[in-house]
């Protein structure tokens, strides 16, 4: 969708826009709201969302009336967090009741019109019972969105289903009532000829009934996928805390909605809670995870004075935060927008299928108005000519094409989750034959996200003593850096002492007693603070395990710095493998941070990525503008992450890939989830996706081919009504059977 920027508007607003059947309508209300004087707008079709700038003389109800006089619905949504919270049951129950009601009646009429066997006596009139509320009820959308499409000047598919089913019906009720098809004990003939007929005889019932059911199947998952579009947001939302305790000027403690914070109030947060909103520690000291903000693997340390972000968890001590930023001013809220103007700014995918309607449509009831005026012409009579207009409408009906996409979308998306591939839909597919970057987030997406031990460094003195007194201390700690000590010594060791004495010392590290000896547990600062000295030998351990960008950890007891424990976020065994079998299907890999430098280039050496593809130290917006600026420079791009500052960039990226053991964020903001949270699933994605689109461009072929090869037929007048019958089925039996072919992929 092209977004056409305009000078001197004054004022934005978004307005949520319903009616839209394909992503011609979202085009279509896209050209009449630019027409307007000082206005520019961009329609998104995936998330029903108009973006509208407009100049001091055009105000919301002008904008509103215009969408309505296009033939749809805007109205201005309500706020993400207090908006309507509808249940997806009731968005969906209408659509869902048609297509119910289409299945159960139109199961027979197929089966009747098709099985010689069971065509009793009266078995004509049965069907043309139970079609009818297949062809009024069930296909009413096709038929709105068809004369909508009408009185604006244009043709979708809904208007080749509404036409062509309804030919299909009305022929076959006029050959009941005033044909031979009413006559009792009536067969359809059960050969293959092709010879002139003038229709008297011939139903359509099935075809009408079995093209409603198939389209309304498609356009009911695809509702179901689009209602998903706005849970980036609301997973974005749901991460923030829902209350605070607020501290009273008497002293007291009052527990609020964080709705209720304002801008200088005072409040507690104890250890393993989320911080409530933006601010200001003004009493205490912790260790802050950010890790799902930020990126950044290694908690941060906060005394009084440091700005924490709401939203992040307290590791550690208790602290008091003076509240700076709440509501929609905070970092969270502004990430919402974040995601929200991606998923906005992204051009909607357009189905194949509308792409190729928007001509084939009108040449088809072209064809048949010129096979109707042909053979009135010609003096064949008026039902001979009326019977083969009608016939190039009904074999013009997409029935194959309805189910082009869904059946290959289907098994696709099945044989997917059997390999942990979780495809959103059709629209993601068109993205990965394009794809030639892949960006990769570091922290729990090429590394395992949390921190280990990596190696104990003790010339001196026995490894085993060094985990079993660190690690008797770090066991008692809720420092994640601690924990990493503590399972390391747990894991080798088996069981650990219990401290005698135990003294968290807040950003510095841990002091007790350990079987006697006294042991100190930190950073150089408490080894100083002390008066230990570092031994030479380990002073260069020290230096060389920062350059790197890992985490060092000394180890005193009983007046002696023994040992230099090493953690860092390590990379995950498969991450190799899988960066040379996207490299393999063609994919730069370019690895994306908010660590720091030196961490990021340690890790990318393990994988064997450029320095020059190494962007470290950045913020959620950042990655955002590196996606935007990759994409600039022509590339499609792809985007793998785990976070919830992943997210904005996931939905910024032409094929967002989120991480499955990542946050509820970051996979709604992608395209693909890969569930087993291996990076080599991501190769397998694309592979499974680029198949599946392969499958479904197949698919769309045979079922126009199928259409454009029986059309000469049609308007001859020699189409017999069991080789459309059987036409219909094997094209319908082979699109069938070409999808389930996706049933074979295997993973690399």
């Amino acid at each position: 969708m092209t977004v056409r920027t305009t000078t001197g508007a004054d004022a934005e607003v978004e307005l949520s826009v319903g009616g839209m059947t394909c992503a011609s309508c979202a085009a279509r209300i896209e050209r009449k709201l630019n027409r307007m004087e000082g206005v520019t707008a961009t329609v998104n079709y995936a998330t029903e969302k108009a973006r509208i700038s407009y100049g001091a003389g055009v105000t919301v109800p002008d904008l509103i009336a215009t969408v309505e006089a296009t033939g749809y619905t805007a109205r201005e949504p309500s706020p993400p967090d207090v908006g309507e919270q509808r249940s997806e049951p009731d968005e969906l129950r209408p659509l869902r009741d048609r297509l119910l009601t289409a299945v159960v009646l139109s199961a027979p009429v197929v089966a009747m019109a098709m099985i010689p066997a069971l065509q009793f006596e009266y078995w004509q009139w049965l069907s043309l019972t139970l079609a009818a509320p297949v062809v009024t009820y069930a296909a009413w959308p096709f038929h709105r969105a068809a004369l909508t499409n009408a009185r604006h000047g244009a043709a979708t598919m809904d208007t080749l289903v509404s036409v062509g089913t309804t030919a299909a019906f009305l022929w076959s009720v006029w050959a009941l009532f005033l044909g031979t098809a009413g006559t009792p004990g009536m067969t359809h003939p059960f050969e293959f000829t092709v010879a002139r007929s003038d229709g008297a005889g011939n139903l359509y019932l099935e075809a009408a009934a079995g093209v409603t059911t198939f389209i309304l199947a498609g356009r009911y998952f695809e509702a179901r996928a689009k209602r998903r579009a706005g849970a980036a947001l609301r997973a974005l939302l749901e991460l923030g805390a829902k209350d605070v305790t607020v501290l009273l000027p008497d002293g007291g403690e009052e527990t609020r909605p964080v709705s209720d914070l304002a801008v200088g109030d005072h409040f507690l947060v104890r250890p393993g809670e989320k911080i409530a909103t933006d601010g200001t520690v003004v009493e205490g000291s912790s260790a802050v995870d950010a890790s799902m903000l930020t990126g950044e693997s290694v908690p941060v340390e906060v005394t009084a004075g440091d700005a924490v972000t709401g939203a992040t968890v307290n590791a550690g001590g208790r602290l008091v935060v003076r509240a700076t930023r709440v509501g929609a001013d905070t970092q969270l809220a502004r990430m919402a927008r974040l995601v929200e103007d991606a998923q906005n700014g992204k051009a909607s995918a357009q189905r194949l299928a509308d792409r190729i309607s928007a001509v084939f449509v009108p040449v088809v009831i072209a064809l048949a108005l010129a096979t109707l005026g042909f053979w009135i012409g010609n003096g064949a009579g008026t039902t001979a000519a009326f019977t083969a207009a009608v016939a190039v409408l009904i074999i013009a009906c997409p029935c194959a094409l309805g189910l082009a996409t869904p059946t290959a979308l289907m098994v696709g998306t099945g044989r997917g989750a059997q390999l942990g591939i979780l495809i959103k839909g059709p629209e993601v597919l068109e993205s990965t034959r394009r794809v030639d970057t892949v960006v990769l987030d570091k922290t729990g997406t090429v590394t395992t996200g949390r921190m280990s031990l990596v190696a104990v460094h003790s010339p001196d003195t026995d490894e085993t003593d060094v985990l079993r007194l660190a690690g008797a201390l770090e066991h008692a700690s809720e420092h994640p850096i601690a924990r990493a000590v503590a399972d390391a010594a747990l894991a080798k060791l088996g069981t650990l002492p219990t401290p005698e004495d135990f003294t968290a010392v807040p950003g510095l590290g841990v002091q007790g007693i350990v079987e006697g000896h006294a042991v100190l547990v930190g950073r150089p600062r408490l080894m100083a603070e002390w008066s230990l000295p570092l031994p030479a030998h380990l002073a260069g351990t020290l230096t060389a395990t920062e350059t790197t960008g890992h985490t060092a950890v000394l180890v005193a007891w009983d007046g002696e710095v023994r040992a230099v424990l090493e953690i860092a976020d390590t990379v995950k065994e498969t991450s190799p493998e899988a960066i040379r079998r996207l490299r393999a299907l063609g994919l730069r890999p370019v690895l994306l941070t908010g660590d720091n430098e030196a961490v990021a280039h340690s890790v990318a050496r393990e994988l064997d990525i450029a320095p020059d593809d190494v962007i470290a130290e950045v913020l959620p917006q950042d990655k955002v503008d590196v996606v935007k600026r990759l994409q600039s420079q022509g590339h499609s791009v792809a985007m793998v992450g785990d976070g919830v500052n992943d997210a904005a960039a996931l939905a910024q990226a032409d094929l967002g890939l989120a991480m499955g053991t990542g946050t509820d964020a970051a996979i709604e903001a992608g395209d693909l989830t890969l569930v087993r949270g291996d990076l080599r699933a991501a190769a397998d994605a694309v592979r499974l996706a680029r198949r599946t689109l392969g499958t479904i461009r197949s698919n769309l072929f045979w079922a126009f081919a199928y259409n454009v090869a029986a059309l000469p037929l049609a308007a001859s007048g020699l189409l017999n009504p069991m080789i459309a019958g059987a036409a219909m089925a094997f094209s319908s039996v082979f699109v069938v059977g070409n999808s389930l072919r996706l049933r074979t992929f295997r993973a690399a």
